[in-house]
């Protein structure tokens, strides 16, 4: 099972429960070149550097309400076909996540 995708966050712990939704649905995308983004609160950023097999680590740069912010993170599938993983801001706070495989609808 590959990274690759758009998965929906479905989880923040460190969070109160409707705060990773506040803007958008929390998500986090990764690319096969490595890029990406998520985007979770008032936070968004582009992942730089991530893989495209099970496990991932990644540089990220974008906004934290609106200030620049950076930092890294990780990614790993687990055994149900969820994601666990963690988004570090540098110099801050770690946000943990787990994400699913985000399917569309195609119904009109």
């Amino acid at each position: 099972m590959s990274l690759v995708g758009r998965w929906r966050i479905v989880a923040m712990p460190d969070y109160v429960e409707d705060y990773p939704d506040m803007v958008e649905p929390a998500y986090i995308r990764f690319e096969a070149n490595g890029s990406g983004e998520f985007a979770f609160g008032c936070v968004t950023g582009q992942i730089f550097g991530a893989g495209d097999g099970n496990h991932a680590s990644f540089s990220w740069q974008g906004n934290d309400e609106m200030d620049e912010a950076q930092g890294d993170g990780w990614a790993e599938i687990q055994p149900g076909g969820s994601i666990s993983g963690q988004i570090c801001f540098h110099g801050g706070d770690e946000a943990d996540f787990i994400a699913r495989r985000w399917t569309s609808s195609t119904a009109c």
